[in-house]
């Protein structure tokens, strides 16, 4: 397929680990933002491939695995009372809470509802006029024109059964949260390319003079996280440290103007907790004053629940590429995708989920038998 297949093409992707090889000299970790790439990481081999001095770590951009465990538990809170249809993305219902997840709760009456647009829920509510509709409002800058749409939307049409439960994050403050860490190991980034496709990355560029460290906003197929790689490379051995762009062909520096400006009218910046991560400070997005009564935080008055996460898992490292989904004890066997412990098992952008769905928990003898069977994944 035209603009796909190009980008996932075997003798191109052999050239660019070569340059990769030649290019380095000294031992270098990398982190990957984006989920997303993550996975395509994972499920291509990437990290198999770079020479063995060129280690890809973990990052915290899986929005599904950030989001802390109480707003999981103020979600479910929301979602089991009898008045309220509870919107999502689907890939929010089998997230771990404290008490079971919204799958469960729809098994028990609950009517949870999975979502295409934000903008359905206009339409549910305009149906259902004695209900309250609730949208879970989770992600990085990438899914907020979208929620901000629904804001607005529902402003404008005077509707009054309709509310976001809001948890997003942004990016560039949890970059700085990892390099500021005294246990920090990373010496360049691989950006994300979709949060920069709508924001843009000038925000990255004081990071990068300011941590001396370069950012290389990347795309996902296979060819684009390797020349990402390449670029990062070829900086950190010139002693460079600026912000490039692999991934012109979809984004700009400015980003998305209309979608920005959209956010900005209907959001503002707080301080936001991450899952495993802790509070950072100006990292999150909330519903500005005007927007206020549309926040079901308040609407549902649910902001006093506080939780605790499992002692065993370990998500909050991962997260933070100081360790990886194999260092965990509970991985594939406590914590599986059926019986996940953390979000980072169950979420589609999530590592854990990514180490075990390309067979990263198995030993080389079950690999084996997995090719064997015809069941191995390409």
């Amino acid at each position: 397929m035209k603009y796909l297949d190009e980008y996932r093409d075997g003798p191109i992707a052999a050239k660019l680990v070569e340059r990769i090889k030649r290019a380095q000299t000294k031992p270098w970790v990398i982190m990957e933002v984006c989920g997303g790439q993550t996975h395509s990481i994972v499920k291509n081999g990437i990290d198999q491939l770079l020479p063995k001095g060129v280690e890809l770590v973990h990052g915290p951009g899986c929005p599904v695995c950030v989001t802390p465990l109480e707003m999981i538990d103020k979600a479910h809170a929301i979602a089991r009372r009898p008045e309220v249809i509870f919107c999502s993305f689907g890939d929010m219902l089998r997230v771990p809470g404290s008490d079971g997840d919204l799958f469960s709760i729809k098994s028990q009456g609950g009517d949870v509802r999975v979502v295409y647009s934000p903008l359905d829920c206009l339409k549910i509510a305009q149906a259902n006029p004695e209900k309250q509709v609730v949208f879970f409002a989770i992600g990085f800058e990438t899914t907020a024109p979208a929620n901000a749409m629904l804001a607005w939307q529902a402003r404008q049409m005077g509707m009054k059964n309709v509310s976001l439960l809001v948890s997003h994050v942004l990016v560039p403050p949890a970059i700085e949260a990892v390099l500021s860490s005294p246990l920090n190991r990373v010496q360049g980034f691989l950006g994300p390319g979709h949060v920069c496709a709508v924001v843009g990355y000038t925000e990255y560029e004081p990071l990068a003079e300011r941590f001396h460290v370069p950012i290389v906003v990347t795309g996902f197929e296979p060819l684009d996280i390797l020349e990402g790689v390449l670029m990062v490379v070829e900086q950190l051995e010139s002693g460079r440290a600026v912000v490039e762009n692999q991934y012109s062909r979809v984004l700009a520096r400015g980003g998305n103007h209309p979608a920005r400006e959209r956010i900005a009218k209907v959001f503002e910046v707080g301080d936001r907790k991450w899952r495993g991560v802790g509070m950072i400070p100006q990292s999150g997005l909330q519903l500005r004053e005007e927007f206020r009564d549309l926040d079901a935080e308040h609407r549902f008055n649910v902001q006093a629940i506080d939780t605790m996460e499992p002692a065993v898992c370990i998500a909050g490292q991962i997260l933070q590429g100081i360790k990886k989904p194999h260092d965990c004890p509970a991985f594939g066997t406590e914590c599986t995708p059926q019986h996940p412990l953390g979000a980072t098992m169950v979420s589609a952008e999530g590592a854990c989920a990514a180490y075990y769905a390309y067979g990263r928990h198995l030993k080389d003898a079950d690999l084996v038998t997995i090719g064997a069977n015809g069941n191995g994944r390409n």
